[in-house]
């Protein structure tokens, strides 16, 4: 085989390599979302009076890897403004929101 295809193949093996594991990493925060989501729920936090605390960045600074996914899900909940955040840093759930992306989601 001429040593160009095989450069190719590399190529293309790494890429879908790559692809496939930002594929995992995103299912992973998917369903860290969902269990965020669940959890405010449980506690029925829908308000600034009954919002709680919630982990929201690592605890160990030099633990690096991708094992820790709650700091960057609960960033995803706050850009899309499902999850809303007090100025004590509580955490509360905006059931507006979440019950239009439940109905987009099931228009789809």
């Amino acid at each position: 085989m001429p040593i160009y295809v095989q450069i190719f193949l590399l190529a293309v093996a790494f890429i879908v390599f790559v692809l496939g594991v930002m594929y995992v990493t995103g299912l992973g925060l998917r369903r860290v979302c969902f269990k965020i989501i669940a959890e405010l729920e449980e506690t029925r936090a829908v308000s600034p009076g009954k919002a709680v605390r919630l982990q929201d960045e690592r605890k160990n600074f030099f633990r690096v890897g991708t094992r820790n996914l709650r700091p960057r899900a609960l960033g995803v909940l706050l850009a899309d403004g499902l999850v809303i955040k007090t100025g004590d840093g509580k955490y509360y759930l905006d059931k507006e929101k979440l019950a239009e992306m439940k109905s987009k989601v099931g228009k789809s």
